[in-house]
């Protein structure tokens, strides 16, 4: 840990409210909006129940949200009502363990998001394609890449309540072709059945349903990062996190239950994209549903524009927090004095996306997980570490059990954190050891902090933080 560290009392330095009242984002908002960093409906799902089967496939879309998704889900509730500080889990980080581990936290996150990022316009792109062929030649899904980071930026320029009242209905479009396909298929039991249809396959297996699971799951803390723009931070956030982990996991759930009734083979689920051809099955055998293909596939294009939309408002909050905190050049901390976003960190993170479009990145499940899952483990420590520092520090919620149960809440995490730095070894990232790979991304924080240490700004505590403090009693 470094030797460096913030004063006991104050997270990270204040951002500038401006004094016209900025609207804020409220409870479904925010549901909405953390429903699209962490999941994005139903899409990504199909290899789970490909490889595993639909009883071992829904076992794991039942017992993740148990295991991953809600000590998750209680660790930020506590920390988000405790700081409800502008970027979140790295003001967290810095608060509990000092700058050296809150400059971490940010670049595990942001480096993460290259990876991440990049691949939500190509899903878009994925989905018009089958649509509209003339996307799939030439440049022409390169520009509509780009078509969708411009659009999010613009959204995002324009307010944290646009992106949160965005979110909440593409919410609920997406999600209506998949309650069509609820209510739909209990009416045509055992009619997709096929006898000679082939087994699922083995080759994900069950160890390999539970890490894409995980991915499906995983984005919590991303909410935190735009704490100071939501209504009620203390009693909003726990209250959301709990009502995302509930609406993730039946939209996980009760499609591919659905679908089981109708006697669908598992193999049918072969690929991503492969809901629009359960659609197009189960809509070509009902008179007047013959477009419930075409609405799947449009609801798959909504849930990578929303993903996107919703990210680009956590991750951009993340240059502001460090800007005003002296890690990043102060410019990183410009705000709109309208909608009060940090317009210059918006653009300069869409430019930097829009450049990896071309460079073909594939989503690596272990990698993306163990990078995200070291910055989640942070978090953890954290909330262990501010337990025993600051036992009087005013939170919201709670985990429950004491210090102990602070503990506990983190070891499922861990140890399903570890499965996946074990599957990372057997993966290759540009030719390199996915674990080998992630270590590196890993050890560039470390020199890159220390590398950047003389040119580096750490803000003192400010004047009005100070005055406060010392008005309280001794």
């Amino acid at each position: 840990m470094s030797s460096i560290s913030v004063p006991a009392h104050f997270p990270s330095r204040a951002i500038p409210v401006t004094k016209k009242r900025v609207a804020k984002l409220t409870l479904w908002p925010l549901v909405a909006a953390t429903f699209f960093m962490v999941s994005g409906g139903t899409y990504g799902t199909e290899e789970i129940i490909h490889g595993a089967g639909y009883g071992r496939g829904i076992l794991i879309l039942l017992l993740l949200p148990v295991l991953w998704s809600l000590p998750t889900a209680f660790m930020i509730g506590e920390l988000s009502s405790a700081l409800p500080a502008e970027g979140g889990y790295y003001a967290w980080v810095r608060r509990g363990m000092g700058n050296f581990w809150g400059f971490q936290e940010a670049w595990l996150s942001l480096v993460a998001s290259i990876f991440d990022m990049a691949i939500y316009p190509t899903l878009f792109v994925f989905y018009l394609k089958q649509m509209s062929p003339w996307f799939g030649s030439g440049n022409h899904g390169i520009y509509a890449g780009l078509f969708v980071v411009v659009t999010c930026a613009v959204l995002n320029l324009a307010g944290i309540r646009v992106v949160g009242m965005t979110s909440l209905w593409l919410f609920f479009l997406l999600s209506a072709p998949f309650a069509l396909v609820v209510i739909l298929s209990p009416l045509q039991m055992g009619t997709l059945a096929a006898p000679n249809a082939a087994p699922a396959t083995t080759g994900l297996g069950l160890l390999g349903g539970v890490l894409v699971a995980m991915w499906n799951y995983m984005g919590w803390d991303n909410a935190s990062t735009i704490a100071q723009e939501v209504e009620k931070p203390q009693k909003t956030y726990p209250r959301a996190m709990i009502a995302t982990v509930i609406l993730v996991a039946l939209s996980y759930v009760l499609p591919f239950a659905a679908v089981y009734l109708t006697g669908a083979p598992s193999s049918l689920f072969g690929e991503d994209g492969s809901w629009a051809t359960v659609a197009g099955a189960l809509g070509g055998r009902i008179a007047g549903f013959e477009w419930l293909r075409f609405l799947i596939v449009l609801g798959g294009m909504m849930s990578a524009f929303g993903m996107f939309n919703a990210l680009v408002m956590s991750y951009s909050r993340l240059p502001l927090a460090m800007a005003h905190d002296g890690m990043l050049p102060k410019l990183f901390g410009k705000t709109s004095k309208r909608t009060n976003v940090p317009w210059l960190a918006i653009l300069v993170c869409a430019a930097c996306w829009a450049l990896c479009l071309g460079l073909g990145f594939k989503r690596l499940v272990t990698l993306d997980i163990m990078l995200y899952g070291a910055s989640l483990m942070l978090e953890f420590i954290t909330l262990v570490v501010l337990r025993i520092k600051e036992p009087n520090l005013k939170r919201g919620f709670r985990v429950p059990g004491g210090i102990t149960g602070a503990v506990l809440t983190g070891v499922f995490p861990l140890l399903l954190l570890l499965l996946a730095v074990v599957e990372s070894d057997h993966e290759t990232v540009l030719g390199m050891n996915g674990l080998l790979f992630g270590a590196f991304i890993i050890i560039a924080g470390f020199a890159i902090y220390f590398v950047t240490g003389r040119h580096r700004l750490v803000q003192p505590q400010p004047q009005a933080v100070k005055a406060v403090e010392a008005a309280e009693p001794a």
